[in-house]
């Protein structure tokens, strides 16, 4: 089962998951502000890709940090700390096929991916 990680109210998020119904996708969404964030699961992509993939550096969650609060963020221990503070500071969606992952949503990336998935 494909799981979708994000947070429903992003805009992102809403685009995503309506292109995964116009695909007639099937995945099971994992909401961070209303399950939580899957430390475990997120760590396992933090070590697998690095935490700068996640790192959401361009929304006002990371704008809202001072300086040194974002100075102290240096690999996946620190990354990670932080993104379970703060979900909203999570990169989304992620897409998660178990062996892959995608981060964001580009709609080439997705249908060249979906594509060969199905």
């Amino acid at each position: 089962m494909i799981k979708l990680y994000g947070i429903k109210n992003c805009d992102t998020v809403k685009k995503a998951m309506a292109w995964l119904a116009e695909q007639g996708v099937k995945y099971q969404f994992h909401d961070y502000k209303k399950d939580g964030v899957d430390s475990k699961k997120l760590a396992e992509f933090l070590e697998k890709y690095g935490w700068e993939k996640f790192l959401n550096r361009k929304g006002t969650t990371w704008r809202k940090l001072s300086a040194e609060e974002q100075s102290k963020i240096t690999d996946n221990k620190s990354a990670l700390k932080l993104m379970q503070e703060n979900p909203s500071i999570i990169k989304r969606p992620i897409v998660d096929f178990g062996e892959k992952q995608l981060v964001g949503f580009d709609v080439k990336e997705w249908g060249e991916v979906f594509r060969n998935v199905s």
